[in-house]
């Protein structure tokens, strides 16, 4: 990140790449190029650039592991303790879900993340320096760089999750976070604290809400819009350990989103027009990723390799704690041997606890990617009003949630760790294989736990780590090391 420049592809690509002044480490080629005059001139052109972005969250990369945030979502879940690889497969996640990856600097998934996060920065920061000078109506305008900024918030807090230290509400967090990039410039820039970090991501959030107010209207869920970045305003609160500002900022970004339906529920989680989904991106079968996509590795039924040996399970512990009344209950098989749960073929690999959430939408690996919908967003409220002590409310919050999965739910008359027990268990259940448990124990200082369950340590080759231990920490890349004087080899996590 010593120094960089952008080349925009309209449209299809946004391609603003992060350099170095040695042999560039972030640099992509595109296949062809538009002049950055006239992409900034209209904003019917600088949407496209937008689109760009939308597109580069699905996209291919380098390799079948990096097909962008769906794969983010899978390393996330891999690292944890819920979702369970049921054999070694083709290979594919393993080193996630051994804990090595992130601890080698040169892994290609530890470069993938950094890469992956700082070009959606990279592309974002033109748009917001430019847009207001676009010829187009001013609330077009503010749409487009509410979602630009929302974009760079949501980047810089996913890369300071994964590369710094967890946010202890009660220190100083001077301990070294990410770079904060804010401009397309050669400047080499270092790690900013993670304090630091945070008080920029909810800069671009809080001026992409004000923006958002007097927005146009975003054109549909793959786009931003002020309910998603009230989402994203309170993941952020929640990570900090602002309580009553993570619920204040979930109950708005939910409100007036219904719950999704019990038949939607078992549907296959691969639709964006699913009444509950606030952000998710939208793939069209003539766009698919083929063996990039999350549907290669996290569905039921679609004919991969990976999938035909390897169906992903749910942790027996876990499973073991969904009421027989939940629909829950009904995504996760504890046989192996049930035959209404579809696999690709007939030759396919059975696990008990194999899962059915994820399903195919068409004859390929299509399907829609949930990046945030309303159950996430009651969990927050709810987790967040029982740790600032506010029980009745925050029980009122996680029955509306947890009766509508289960008919058969008595709202909780639990109080303090109790309630929040039951409260991140609810939210374990909601919403495995969606890419949250890593960060929910880092960001909780928990251990991971997968001991007395059907993980095995010849698959996992860890099946505990302590809570706090610096593998928690992602390796900043080598050659990000190598190229940027700023950060150097004093800068490498410990």
């Amino acid at each position: 990140m010593k120094s960089l420049k952008y080349k925009i592809i309209p449209v299809l690509l946004a391609t603003m790449t992060l350099v170095s002044c040695k042999k560039d480490f972030l640099e992509t080629a595109p296949t062809q190029q538009a002049d950055d005059e006239v992409v900034f001139s209209t904003t019917v052109n600088v949407m496209a650039a937008l689109n760009g972005i939308h597109r580069s969250m699905y996209k291919q990369y380098d390799a079948q592991d990096q097909g962008g945030q769906a794969s983010m979502n899978i390393n996330m879940d891999m690292m944890g303790d819920d979702l369970v690889n049921t054999t070694a497969g083709n290979g594919w996640f393993n080193a996630a879900y051994r804990w090595t990856a992130h601890r080698n600097a040169t892994n290609t998934t530890d470069k993938f993340a950094y890469k992956f996060y700082y070009q959606i920065i990279a592309n974002a920061n033109p748009i917001i320096d430019r847009v207001q000078d676009a010829e187009g109506p001013q609330a077009d305008k503010n749409l487009i760089k509410a979602e630009a900024l929302t974009y760079r918030s949501w980047a810089h807090f996913m890369l300071v999750q994964l590369y710094g230290k967890r946010y202890d509400a009660a220190g100083n967090n001077t301990q070294a976070g990410v770079p904060i990039k804010l401009k397309l410039d050669k400047i080499a820039t270092g790690r900013s604290s993670v304090e630091d970090v945070y008080t920029q991501v909810n800069k671009d959030i809080d001026e992409a809400i004000t923006l958002f107010a007097s927005a146009s209207a975003s054109p549909n869920k793959s786009h931003f819009n002020i309910k998603s970045a009230k989402g994203i305003k309170a993941r952020i609160a929640l990570a900090q350990g602002k309580w009553v500002e993570a619920a204040k900022f979930a109950a708005e970004a939910r409100a007036g989103v219904e719950l999704m339906s019990n038949a939607d529920y078992m549907a296959g989680f691969n639709s964006y027009t699913n009444p509950e989904w606030i952000w998710g991106s939208k793939q069209v079968e003539d766009q698919t990723t083929y063996f990039y996509s999350f549907f290669a590795y996290m569905s039921a039924n679609y004919n991969s390799s990976n999938i035909r040996g390897n169906p992903k399970a749910i942790n027996s512990n876990l499973y073991a704690k969904i009421s027989e009344t939940d629909i829950r209950k009904q995504l996760w098989d504890p046989t192996g041997e049930n035959t209404a749960f579809p696999i690709p073929t007939k030759e396919s690999t059975r696990a008990p606890y194999m899962n059915r959430k994820f399903l195919v939408a068409g004859g390929t690996s299509i399907g829609d990617v949930v990046n945030m919908r309303a159950a996430e967003l009651y969990l927050i409220e709810a987790e967040a009003l029982a740790r600032a002590g506010q029980f009745g409310a925050a029980q009122d919050a996680l029955y509306t949630l947890a009766k509508k999965r289960d008919d058969a739910y008595v709202k909780s008359t639990k109080t303090g760790n109790d309630l929040i027990e039951e409260i991140m268990v609810q939210r374990r259940i909601e919403l495995w294989g969606e890419g949250f448990r890593f960060t929910d124990l880092k960001r909780l200082n928990l251990p991971l736990d997968r001991t007395n369950s059907n993980h095995t340590v010849a698959l996992a080759q860890t099946l505990s780590e302590k809570a706090g231990d610096n593998r928690w920490q992602w390796l900043i890349p080598q050659d990000e090391i190598n190229a940027n004087p700023e950060i150097g080899a004093g800068g490498q996590n410990p």
